[in-house]
């Protein structure tokens, strides 16, 4: 609810100052008696006076029509927001080497898919008006969300990603192709994949070039990149008592495919060796893939002023129906 002008309210400051000037308006009543009997007789009977009744009628109706005249509104506002016409697909990899505590969160040691999460949630939280879908990949990918603008279900699927839940080599031209078989049926001005992987493609049928053509055919970018650190990096184990500890395993990174994937499609390949360059990266990304944000507002009223006025009318009247009663 709102008042169209609601610098006229500040009129109903005065009634009360209205009320005192009425109340004081006029010469002390004066009766003369002849006997003081008489005077006794009159003050047994108590009646309240009508000039009263008929100034607090007045001062009502005339507060009734400062509001009617501050128009009263009754609104109602809808929103539409358009979504900015960027489909993005994201790839992740879910293979054992993605157990490697070579990255950190919250200042503590976290395994790549850790971070790769946390990462990846503040990344959709900034596309709030992108269809984003997810794959998982290892030794063959998986659709965890197809293309949706439910970002709120797109998260609690990414929190449910966990290692070995898809084998644990590597299909980087398997990921691919079911990423482009999630694009391609999409009408949008802009399609793109953001593919994370830390190995090299070891499995699968589809080679990665041979996917990244695809891709270039349907017009489909695809940002790479390769997480991990660079020569050997810590990895959890269990030993032979069933003790938890880490050891250093050697890591390798297929950049050169990865840099050739990004290029054939127009995209970029990059490199996160620590938590902070992860981020710089999808932030990146975000800025090259802009994306407009279309709000239409939509704003109806319904004009209240009708029933302030009505009543103050009423009071009005029935002042004037008391006045007449009055009249000899």
């Amino acid at each position: 609810m709102r008042f169209l002008h609601p610098e006229l309210l500040w009129l109903l400051a005065l009634l009360p100052l209205l009320a005192l000037i009425r109340g004081r308006r006029g010469p002390a009543p004066a009766l003369i008696f002849s006997t003081t009997s008489i005077a006794a007789t009159l003050a047994q009977g108590r009646r309240t006076s009508p000039g009263h009744i008929l100034t607090a009628i007045r001062l009502l109706a005339v507060g009734l029509l400062i509001v009617a005249l501050a128009r009263p509104q009754q609104g109602n506002t809808t929103t539409e927001i358009k979504a900015s016409g960027i489909d993005i697909l994201l790839a992740v990899d879910l293979s054992g080497s993605m157990q490697a505590m070579d990255f950190t969160l919250h200042g503590q040691p976290a395994d790549r898919l850790d971070v790769v999460k946390s990462v990846v949630d503040q990344f959709i939280d900034a596309r709030p008006n992108d269809r984003i879908g997810l794959v998982a990949f290892a030794e063959k990918p998986f659709v965890v969300s197809p293309l949706t603008l439910d970002h709120d279900w797109l998260r609690k699927r990414l929190k449910s990603l966990s290692i070995g839940m898809a084998g644990d080599n590597t299909a980087i031209g398997s990921a691919i192709g079911a990423g482009i078989n999630r694009l391609r049926e999409k009408d949008a001005k802009s399609r793109i994949m953001i593919l994370l992987t830390d190995g090299m493609n070891n499995a699968g049928k589809v080679p990665p070039l041979v996917a990244a053509e695809a891709a270039e055919t349907l017009k489909i970018k695809i940002y790479t990149i390769g997480a991990g650190t660079r020569g050997e990096a810590p990895m959890p184990i269990v030993d032979d008592f069933g003790r938890k500890r880490l050891v250093r395993a050697r890591v390798d990174i297929d950049e050169e495919t990865l840099t050739k994937v990004a290029q054939m499609t127009g995209a970029r390949y990059f490199r996160a060796t620590d938590t902070q360059s992860l981020q710089k990266i999808y932030d990146e990304i975000n800025s090259m893939e802009t994306t407009t944000r279309t709000i239409k507002n939509f704003e109806h009223y319904r004009e209240l002023f009708p029933f302030p006025l009505l009543t103050a009318l009423l009071f009005f009247g029935l002042e004037l129906l008391r006045k007449h009663k009055r009249l000899p």
